[in-house]
């Protein structure tokens, strides 16, 4: 197998397997999976809102999901630890099953994506946007961008911290589509300039040590050069 062959199926099995627990725990707020791969097996990592649903009682769902991914999904030795995602509005996954919700609910397509970008903005995120498409007023499919903030598209911060989203809803005229982007508030730029108003204590502090210590070193130089002429001048 070539290494493109071989990355290509990794990506998909990924994919596959993250289409599989976000319709297992779809109620329990899902907001996605990290898998990697140790010496000792496959660690995954599963967020969600509500980790007493994943994890069940005594650990009963969760051996059985192990189970399922070790048979369904050729896995080795799968390790499933279920983390909790402090704020919701800051997963692209969590924002993109709101808006698919609301759109099989009946909510109009914008007042759904406004509400949902003006949810993130509110939660700190630096920029969002949400992509609406499908056959939305007319049998014509097009799309709708629903957009707030800062949010590069291309390079390392987009690459590094970007949080992406996609999932599809059925309604009646066909599938809808929702992309969502989010910017986090951690996310560092490279043209981002921070003034320091005050010097650091340490750095004040060696200052003073260093000062201190170069008077010392003039001041036994002086007395040195004191006693040599004194000594010049008494011969």
């Amino acid at each position: 197998m070539s290494v493109v062959k071989h990355f290509i199926e990794d990506s998909v099995k990924k994919a596959e397997i993250d289409e599989f627990l976000r319709n297992e725990f779809e109620r329990a707020g899902y907001g996605g999976v990290d898998i990697t791969k140790t010496p000792l097996g496959t660690h995954i990592v599963i967020y969600t809102m509500r980790p007493g649903v994943v994890i069940g009682r005594g650990g009963e769902t969760i051996k059985r999901l192990a189970q399922q991914l070790e048979e369904k999904f050729q896995l080795p030795n799968p390790q499933i630890s279920v983390a909790e995602i402090e704020i919701p509005e800051l997963n692209a996954h969590v924002i993109a099953a709101r808006v698919t919700s609301a759109l099989k609910r009946g909510v109009h397509f914008r007042r759904a994506g406004f509400w949902a970008l003006n949810r993130v903005m509110e939660a700190g995120a630096l920029g969002a946007e949400i992509i609406i498409s499908g056959k939305l007023r007319t049998d014509r499919a097009r799309y709708e961008k629903f957009r707030a903030g800062y949010l590069p598209k291309s390079g390392e911060p987009a690459m590094k911290y970007m949080r992406k989203a996609e999932l599809h809803a059925q309604l009646k005229p066909g599938i809808t589509g929702v992309k969502v982007r989010i910017m986090p508030p951690e996310a560092e730029f490279p043209d981002q300039i921070e003034i320091l108003e005050e010097v650091p204590e340490e750095e004040v502090a060696e200052e003073t040590e260093t000062a201190e210590t170069e008077e010392t070193e003039e001041t036994a130089e002086t007395a040195e050069a004191k006693t040599e002429e004194t000594e010049e001048a008494e011969k």
